[in-house]
């Protein structure tokens, strides 16, 4: 999907101020609020907008240990220890990969002794042949869209 300049300032005031209303940020951007809900809906609809859910901290929900765990499947069973995976809460992500293994999924745990319990219950899924596991120290640039929406904004500019 195209997005234009119009498009680009609705997403920044989106990822800015997320709990301001459609009558609020058509005043701020100078257009109707019918062009704005138009502009949503069309944006909702392309999948550029995936959802209006409030981001969550896990390290606030006691859960402040992050880890990436590489996951080896056995030939064949990707699709059933990717269902599994749906099945362990601790699992706040997951993807199918190229490289070393075929899973990558973000884990969040207590502490230490947590994590090596969800590990351990990986390991145990059928089909998982092994897991590799990386624990991050510090996030130095947390999720983030907007500079690529500003980037998309000034190529449409162009």
């Amino acid at each position: 999907m195209a997005v234009d300049e119009l498009d680009t300032r609705i997403l920044r005031l989106l990822l800015e101020q997320p709990r301001t209303s459609v009558r609020e940020y058509a005043r701020i951007l100078g257009v109707a609020r019918g062009t704005l809900q138009a502009r949503l809906d069309r944006m909702e609809r392309e999948g550029v907008i995936t959802g209006s859910a409030p981001a969550l901290s896990p390290a606030a929900l006691g859960h402040p240990v992050l880890a990436f765990v590489h996951i080896e499947v056995t030939q064949g069973h990707l699709d059933e220890v990717g269902d599994a995976l749906a099945a362990v809460p601790e699992i706040v992500e997951a993807f199918s990969i190229t490289g070393g293994g075929d899973l990558l999924t973000r884990v969040v745990a207590r502490d230490n002794g947590h994590l090596e319990d969800v590990i351990q219950k990986l390991i145990s899924l059928p089909g998982v042949v092994r897991t590799r596991t990386e624990v991050a120290l510090r996030e130095r640039v947390p999720h983030r869209l907007l500079p690529l929406v500003e980037s998309i904004g000034r190529g449409a500019r162009r």
